[in-house]
């Protein structure tokens, strides 16, 4: 590695340092602190003002064009759901057909199902209060049993989100890195399976023991409407996904057939989640679904997390296009030549380096999947393997940075060290095995 290198490298774990201080001990949004971390990398690594300022708006503009309409149709879809109570008839059914001993199995195979078209946050705020009352309802349940069930919910939220498009950080890494989608949310169903099985109600069985539980201190937001029955919330959840899967199969029909038009488009991840938000008001809500105190509870419940979330992946964007410009990206398609580094490894490592200094697993997403093109046109590695192993890094050991640690820690009712010991420990497994089950089923497919 030259003194160049040195340069940069240093130069980039300025910038990201620097934002770290200002997320965790000045409390700045992540918004504000990514951008300064941002220019601080441009200026450190030799880049103009006028330069870093361009890749700043262009890295911006590149996430908030494309990713930022999927996170704001999925925070829709997601509030309708929890507004007609959709998901929590789901969670509802799931574990009164599990009874008492499968409860954890079957939280976390709903869990699974809904977190599928929603980010995590959504999904949590959706689904874990419902399991939270059913926890608190289980016959002399101990709070190790009420945390086995709640955590096995977590579980499942946080490997789709990681693991498995549409979700937008996926979503983004399949795209950065020019992968097959339909291959990527196949691989990524056969490793988060298993990934959700052990770091789920296996792991909680350990992690548990000797946890205390206070009462909640977060409750879903409803409005005065007849629920949904479960059929009809399944078919809102499952819609933009078979959508989406649908459009796979575009290529195996005569050319020219209309259908075959029609399914590629379909498929495309905003148009998909858009129909599924149009279809979500009849059948979630029914005839109130324009009465105008509806879609203004919709659109609130929408819009309070919106802002937040835009704007923190597209400082994460700009971040990301400010490495780029500085040269990062070609410094690491040397390390890995040089070294022979398994390009899985590297880009996993990347992922939970960023993860550990700004908090978001999104932002790690976005930030890796934009400087490992090169490294993946230079190995020849599927990118499929590598969209996977960005996700399983980007989650690696939840902290106080993590606007998510905080979310969780309301909704279980645990105090900070039990957090740490469960929510830690969850996200730590899925990262660490997801990483090994990307190894082992890249050497076989």
């Amino acid at each position: 590695m030259t003194t160049a290198d040195l340069h940069l490298l240093g130069a980039a774990l300025a910038g990201i340092a620097l934002s770290v201080v200002l997320i965790v001990k000045a409390r700045f949004h992540p918004f504000l602190g990514l951008l300064c971390g941002a220019f601080v990398v441009g200026s450190l690594a030799g880049l103009p003002v006028a330069d870093t300022a361009k890749a700043v708006q262009k890295g911006a503009g590149d996430i908030l064009g494309g990713t930022g309409l999927v996170v704001a149709l999925g925070l829709a879809l997601g509030a309708m759901l929890q507004l007609s109570d959709g998901a929590g008839g789901i969670a509802r059914r799931a574990l009164r057909w599990s009874g008492p001993k499968g409860a954890p199995w079957a939280a976390l195979a709903t869990a699974l199902v809904i977190g599928l078209p929603l980010f995590f946050e959504t999904g949590l705020v959706l689904l874990l209060p419902i399991v939270a009352a059913a926890a608190a309802a289980l016959p002399g349940a101990s709070d190790a049993a009420k945390l086995r069930l709640m955590l096995s919910a977590i579980t499942g939220l946080s490997v789709v989100h990681a693991l498995v498009p549409p979700h937008p950080g996926p979503l983004l890494a399949v795209e950065a890195l020019g992968a097959d989608l339909g291959r990527t949310i196949l691989y990524g169903v056969m490793v988060a399976v298993p990934t959700a099985v052990i770091a789920g109600p296996l792991l909680a069985r350990v992690t548990t023991r000797g946890v205390a539980l206070a009462p909640p201190t977060l409750a879903p937001a409803r409005i005065a409407t007849q629920a949904p029955s479960t059929a009809r919330a399944l078919a809102v959840v499952l819609l933009p996904v078979v959508l989406i899967a649908a459009g796979q199969l575009a290529p195996l029909l005569p050319r020219g057939a209309t259908v075959a038009g029609w399914l590629a488009a379909a498929s495309n991840p905003v148009l998909a989640l858009l129909i599924a938000c149009l279809a979500a008001l009849p059948l979630l809500f029914g005839r109130e679904a324009l009465r105008a105190p509806v879609q203004s509870a919709i659109w609130a419940e929408t819009m309070a997390p919106a802002g937040a979330i835009l704007l923190a992946i597209g400082a994460g964007g700009a971040l990301k296009q400010v490495l780029v410009t500085a040269g990062l990206s070609d410094l690491l398609v040397r390390a890995a030549a040089g070294a022979a580094l398994s390009p899985i490894l590297l880009a996993w490592g990347v992922a939970v380096c960023i993860r550990l200094a700004t908090g978001s697993a999104t932002v790690a997403t976005i930030t890796t999947a934009g400087v490992m093109p090169g490294v993946v046109a230079a190995s020849g590695t599927a990118p499929e393997w590598i969209v996977l192993a960005i996700g399983a890094g980007s989650v690696f050991f939840s902290h106080v940075n993590d606007p998510g640690f905080w979310l969780v820690r309301g909704y279980l009712g645990t105090d900070t060290a039990g957090t740490f010991r469960t929510w830690s420990a969850l996200e730590t497994v899925i990262s660490v095995v997801g990483l090994l089950l990307v190894l082992a089923a890249s050497a076989l497919f």
